[in-house]
């Protein structure tokens, strides 16, 4: 499998309650959404616990699955990055300072580094390399670290409305480039 097409009727069959088109998602897909949740968590094992609720989450909602809004690989990552904002929320925010005094170290995850690897991860880079520097940043902190349009606004001491409609046209591009 290789297509996002067939994604698609993988998530349709998980919504008729098949339970080894599930399985076949999540065989396909874990790696890549391992990756998207530890860039947000930077804990591996807290990151693992975010694929398995969104993999709980998957196997309930997949009937809202709607390919006319975006695609099926899109919609997964969505739901794993609620996930792991999901267990941030609960915990309360930790941030890295990568100061190896206070044991902090950055996490360079062998998932990320195949997903970027990928011709996949290649056009997203390359997409993300044309953007706008304002839209991508926002893009970044907001999808890859993780933080709340607010956060955004905040770290980038801009008002909140300029930030959304940043991120807001960076994502319209973005899905027009990897379209």
């Amino acid at each position: 499998m290789t297509t996002d097409d067939d994604l698609g009727r993988l998530l349709a069959a998980v919504a008729q309650g098949d339970r080894s088109a599930l399985r076949a998602v999540y065989e396909w897909q874990s790696v890549r959404l391992f990756g998207v949740a530890n860039a947000i968590l930077r804990d591996r094992d807290v990151a693992a616990d975010a694929v398995q609720d969104a993999f709980v989450k998957v196997s309930r909602r997949a009937a809202q699955f709607d390919p006319s809004r975006g695609s099926a690989a899109a919609w997964l990552a969505g739901i794993v990055r609620h996930a792991a904002l999901d267990i941030i929320r609960a915990r309360g925010r930790e941030t890295p300072t990568d100061d190896p005094n206070l044991g902090d170290e950055a996490v360079a995850p062998e998932a990320e580094a195949r997903l970027a690897a990928t011709v996949e991860g290649q056009r997203l880079r390359d997409c993300l390399a044309a953007l706008e520097p304002k839209n991508r940043e926002g893009i970044i902190l907001a999808f890859v670290h993780g933080l709340s349009h607010p956060q955004v606004a905040a770290r980038l001491d801009l008002p909140l409305g300029t930030v959304k409609s940043w991120i807001r046209r960076g994502l319209l591009a973005l899905r027009e480039c990897l379209a």
